[in-house]
């Protein structure tokens, strides 16, 4: 069997270690969401953490997976045979104690993205289909991978995924020469590889080991108002809906608590996982607009006349009384010459209708003639026999 690259030699990602080292740690998490371009070790990265879990299953979920592939069905095989109704296992339970890796997540139907994040985070995989009524145990990592440009997952998915990395190329020419050397050695001995970082791997099984004890003591680590404080003010300012923000966000800060073997859960590890649990639920509005009111619309100012309306004549004096002003000629400069006024400000706009009632004879003595004057009308057409 080939050997799988090693957790501890993956460079230039320590999120993309620390976030799936969290999930492994805490399952009630709900798993990782990896965005990021190809080559950038995601799939490696996987691997990697199941090996260090071993011995732990590394289950690939394909994208023409069905439902009944995934939670398990009824056995036909034993139906046919013998008449016995039984559960055939799916990838659920195949997965259990490991790790379950689902390579562009964003394009699975979204029944079965929920289904996997349902079982993800409670752990147990509940079958009701086909006459079977079937319930077994499923704790994995669940670790989903995406390319944002084709496609996002819906909002209320992306909210279920416990952490997300965004990952990028290397752009540092001494980091992009390491990474390829490494996998560079890999490749030409795997074996020898795996061999010189063995004492590294042993020491991050163990710390992980002892990490995941720590954790599922209950009586460890508790959280204190000051940290509860902290991640509700860093949910609040990240404008997140919902609660599961800070639940996550509590469970990660914990999880790294007793990875790093502290006393306690401080201020310092909410701020470590608090980008890993944000990315992928905070709002996208600028923060000083998030409170401002929205505008209320203004008013649509009344279309100004043409021209300024010009005045009346005042009224002549006694002296001229007896003297007449020549009429100016009609048309466009008559009009101008008289100064005439342009139409009011509301001209133009739609006006209720006025009706009026009409009496019952009347509107049918109206029907009866309006019919006539067809029938008039229509005798008189050429063509017609007289």
């Amino acid at each position: 069997m080939t050997p799988t690259f090693p957790l501890s030699a993956i460079q230039g990602q320590p999120q993309l270690v620390q976030a799936l080292l969290l999930a492994a740690i805490e399952p009630a998490l709900g798993g990782v969401l990896v965005q990021g371009p190809r080559g950038t070790a995601k799939s490696t990265a996987a691997r990697a953490l199941a090996d260090v879990l071993a011995p732990a299953p590394f289950v690939t979920l394909p994208l023409g997976a069905s439902i009944e592939h995934v939670v398990g069905s009824l056995d036909l095989a034993k139906a046919l045979a013998g008449s016995e109704v039984a559960f055939a296992p799916g990838l659920l339970a195949r997965a259990h104690g490991g790790v379950l890796y689902v390579d562009e997540i964003n394009l699975l139907p979204d029944a079965i993205v929920d289904v996997l994040l349902d079982v993800a985070a409670s752990g147990v995989n509940r079958v009701e289909r086909d006459g079977i009524s079937h319930s077994h145990a499923a704790r994995f990592v669940l670790i989903g991978t995406m390319n944002p440009e084709e496609g996002m997952l819906r909002p209320q998915l992306l909210d279920r995924l416990g952490l997300c990395v965004q990952l990028a190329n290397a752009q540092d020419p001494q980091l992009r020469s390491a990474i390829v050397k490494a996998r560079l050695r890999f490749d030409l001995d795997p074996a020898g590889f795996a061999q010189a970082h063995a004492a590294e791997q042993a020491r991050l099984a163990e710390r992980l080991r002892q990490a995941r004890l720590r954790c599922a003591d209950a009586g460890q680590l508790p959280w204190s108002d000051a940290v509860h404080g902290e991640v509700a003010q860093q949910c609040i300012d990240a404008r997140v809906d919902g609660l599961r923000a800070d639940l996550v966000m509590l469970r990660a800060a914990r999880a790294l608590a007793a990875w790093e073997g502290s006393e306690g859960i401080g201020a310092r590890h909410v701020a470590a996982v608090a980008p890993l649990v944000l990315l992928h639920r905070a709002s996208q509005a600028p923060a000083d607009t998030a409170q401002r009111p929205a505008p209320s619309p203004a008013p649509i100012p009344a279309p100004a006349p043409a021209s300024t309306p010009v005045p009346p004549p005042s009224p002549t004096p006694a002296g001229n009384a007896g003297q007449t002003n020549p009429t100016p000629s009609p048309g466009p400069a008559g009009a101008e010459a008289q100064g005439l006024q342009q139409p009011p400000a509301d001209w133009g706009r739609p006006q209720p209708l006025a009706s009026a009632p009409v009496a019952a004879l009347q509107a049918d003595a109206l029907a009866q003639a309006a019919l006539e004057a067809l029938a008039a009308k229509k005798a008189r057409a050429p063509g017609r026999g007289r």
